[in-house]
């Protein structure tokens, strides 16, 4: 499993897919998302603008990655 460092107190999804290198652009990030295609801790989202928090883990195109801010 791979993981994420975030600074702030969450990261939008979209944003932490292009973070962990699943997406190559904001735009990929958007229809993956869209498509259903990215779970969040193991349900489907379709939000684009989801928070995700220090533990939260997702997972797309079978490669999950947990979030962590560093403590």
């Amino acid at each position: 499993m791979q993981t994420i460092t975030i600074r702030d107190e969450f990261i939008k999804l979209g944003q932490a897919l292009k973070l962990a290198g699943l997406v190559e652009s904001g735009v990929m990030a958007k229809i993956v998302i869209q498509d259903g295609q990215v779970k969040v801790n193991d349900v489907v989202d379709t939000q684009r603008g989801k928070k995700l928090y220090n533990g939260d883990i997702f997972e797309f195109n079978n490669t999950k990655v947990k979030v962590t801010n560093g403590n």
